[in-house]
Formats: C-alpha cells, sequence, structure tokens
C-alpha cells in the first residue's frame, strides 16, 4: 500500500456536467486531497471511456476514481488494467458486466420514469453519423433528476444540463475494472433514473462496499458530505 494520499478523478454522468461535484470537491479538498472533476464528453461510451483514461493516465501516483450515473460505466472501462488506479467508487451508477448497457440495466428492474420525459435532438457525431442528444424537459428535471434539491438550484441544473447520445446509453461496455479494483458503491434510494434495485444488484454482483442513502439521482448534489465519506473511506483504503 501507498502513504501517499491519491488523486481523486470525479467523472460525471449524464445530464450534468463537473460543477455536479463541487460540494464533494470542497469537502475531498479539505481532507487535502487532490481532486480532478473530469469533463465527460458523453459521446460514446468508448470514446469517453477513451478520454477518461488518457486523463487518469497522465495523473502521477495512485488515483481513486468515482463516477456517477453512466459516468460509472466511463470509469469501470477507463480503469482497466490500470495498475495505479487503487479504487473505484460509484455513486447512484452503473457497473455494468461486459455486454450491458445502461439502458438495459436501467429497465432490468422496475422504477426509472427517464424514458418518459426525454428530449431528443438529432446530432450528427464528428465522424458524420447521425445521433441523438438527448436532455430532460426542464419541466420534469426537478422530479426526475434531483427531487431533494432546492428548486433554484434545479432550474440552474437543467438550464446547464449536459446532453448524452442515445448511443452512448445503448452501447454494450467491455470488460469491467471491477472485478479487478476494490469498488464501494452508494446507493441513492430514492433515485428515478437507475432504481435503487438496480444499483443494489449491480453492487452485489460486484461484490462491493456498499452504503445506502434516502436521496435522489443528484446525491452528489443533496448529499455531497456522504459521497465525500464514502471517497475518503475508498481512498483511505488505498493507503
Amino acid at each position: 500500500m501507498s502513504h501517499q494520499k491519491p488523486t481523486i478523478v470525479l467523472v460525471h454522468g449524464a445530464f450534468a456536467d463537473s460543477s455536479s461535484w463541487n460540494g464533494v470537491v470542497d469537502r475531498l479538498q479539505a481532507h487535502d486531497y487532490p481532486v480532478i472533476a473530469a469533463s465527460n464528453p458523453l459521446r460514446t461510451l468508448v470514446g469517453d471511456a477513451a478520454y477518461v483514461r488518457q486523463l487518469i493516465t497522465a495523473v502521477d501516483g495512485p488515483v481513486v476514481l468515482a463516477g456517477h450515473s453512466y459516468g460509472g460505466s466511463v470509469i469501470s472501462a477507463a480503469a482497466k488494467d490500470l495498475p495505479h488506479v487503487k479504487a473505484l467508487v460509484f455513486v447512484a451508477a452503473f457497473l455494468p458486466e461486459e455486454g450491458e448497457s445502461a439502458i438495459t440495466l436501467s429497465g432490468k428492474f422496475p422504477g426509472s420514469t427517464l424514458g418518459e420525459v426525454l428530449h431528443p435532438v438529432p446530432v450528427a457525431l464528428p465522424d458524420g453519423s447521425r445521433v441523438n442528444d438527448l436532455y430532460i424537459q426542464k419541466a420534469a428535471f426537478h422530479r426526475q433528476f434531483a427531487a431533494d434539491v432546492a428548486e433554484e438550484t434545479t432550474s440552474v441544473m437543467a438550464a446547464t444540463q449536459r446532453p448524452v447520445t442515445d448511443v452512448a446509453l445503448g452501447e454494450g461496455a467491455s470488460a469491467p475494472a471491477w472485478r479487478d479494483i476494490p469498488s464501494w458503491v452508494l446507493v441513492a434510494t430514492e433515485d428515478q433514473n437507475i432504481p435503487h434495485q438496480a444499483q443494489t444488484f449491480m453492487a452485489q454482483r460486484a461484490g462491493a462496499t456498499t452504503v445506502s442513502v434516502s436521496a435522489s439521482h443528484a446525491v452528489s448534489v443533496s448529499r455531497p458530505g456522504d459521497v465525500a465519506r464514502l471517497i475518503n473511506e475508498a481512498a483511505q483504503a488505498t493507503l
């Protein structure tokens, strides 16, 4: 084990941006962790994972990699066979097995209402392929994504949300890093995007250390202390 404090790399998911980690970043920096809140492109799973992998490959010393929502799929692919990634933390996130997609996992158990409130916008990727950028309808954003966050905050979150492509959410995962790297999972029990049963199923399958928090999908915003506490626990285990 290392005595060097790991760098915490945070990867946001769909319909959010790096600022969704702000409360978590504040708390981790107060404990003297170096922190990077990555900007997840949200274009394709393989491309997003490659981008994050390049970022964490450039970090000197040990890394604890945390992902929220679709960011869990990204970190699981990005960390594969990188020995300096010492722990994975999944925050209301996907832990896909090889071949599974975010769409299949969110539909594995009842409870997700995300599909009913998505607004698709046709766009072209750099390679010319046509896809849909998916947004959560602004009128539904508070209820769907962040019901336990103040509405004046969620109105800004809705306006600044980062869209994800339908291709990224439907893309099958590669071999998962959680098979080889110790993992921690925070289950958000009031999640309307990824049903808590699905989160619990994936956590148990991965043999992860798991905590449950009564929170919406936007748990890093509504309960940053709980998220930072779990990340700190994972980081301490690497020392």
